[in-house]
């Protein structure tokens, strides 16, 4: 399974990501932050910046807790609220 090894932020909701693939990838991470835990990172430029690695789960994570699952960031893959959103469309 691939994991993130590290995460760069950029500018707005962009972050550089690299796998354990050695891969790296430029994700906007906008359209994920979705729901109550992502509101301090919606909402607050310094909050966003303060992403880092949970290198046990192998995804990037906020200090509240807020994480994206590592597999949903390498394959772009969207997350379960998205899914929802766009059945119900």
């Amino acid at each position: 399974m691939v994991r993130v090894r590290g995460v760069k932020v950029l500018k707005g909701f962009n972050v550089e990501l690299e796998f354990t693939d050695g891969s790296r990838r430029t994700i906007d991470l906008e359209p994920y932050l979705h729901g109550p835990v992502f509101e301090p990172v919606r909402n607050d430029p310094r909050f966003f910046r303060s992403v880092g690695v949970d290198r046990v789960a192998g995804t990037i994570v906020w200090p509240n807790g807020a994480d994206i699952y590592p597999d949903v960031l390498y394959h772009g893959r969207t997350q379960s609220h998205m899914e929802k959103a766009t059945s119900q469309s």
